[in-house]
């Protein structure tokens, strides 16, 4: 069973940049496709990204791409989320997640999660 820790959360005037990691430990890093997921304040928790296992492919919501670029280091059991030209309405706590069975955009398909970090983008 992988436990998740996300880190590299804080707050950032927009326009500006943030690295978010995640740091997978107790599993098979390279047997999990990899997502991010964020919430913010009274809203539904939302997919922002996704990399698969094996060929590394990526997905990404509409209003991240070309901004956002997700990435995994499978030799230190770590996920990436690079966030650029950042927006206000980006402001959320962004969650990574894992699961062994696909890579999906779907927060339900993701068995474990991270406690999550907070990111904030001022105006």
């Amino acid at each position: 069973q992988v436990q998740l820790v996300e880190s590299g959360g804080g707050l950032v005037q927009a326009g500006g940049s943030l690295r978010l990691s995640c740091a997978a430990s107790g599993g098979t890093f390279s047997s999990y496709h990899m997502g991010w997921f964020r919430q913010a304040q009274g809203k539904e928790r939302e997919f922002v990204a996704a990399i698969s296992k094996s060929t590394g492919s990526t997905y990404y919501t509409d209003s991240v791409k070309g901004r956002f670029t997700i990435s995994r280091d499978n030799a230190k059991s770590t996920v990436y989320l690079q966030m650029n030209s950042l927006k206000p309405e980006a402001t959320a706590v962004y969650y990574c997640a894992a699961n062994r069975s696909r890579s999906s955009l779907n927060h339900i398909a993701y068995n474990y999660w991270g406690q999550g970090t907070q990111v904030t983008v001022s105006s």
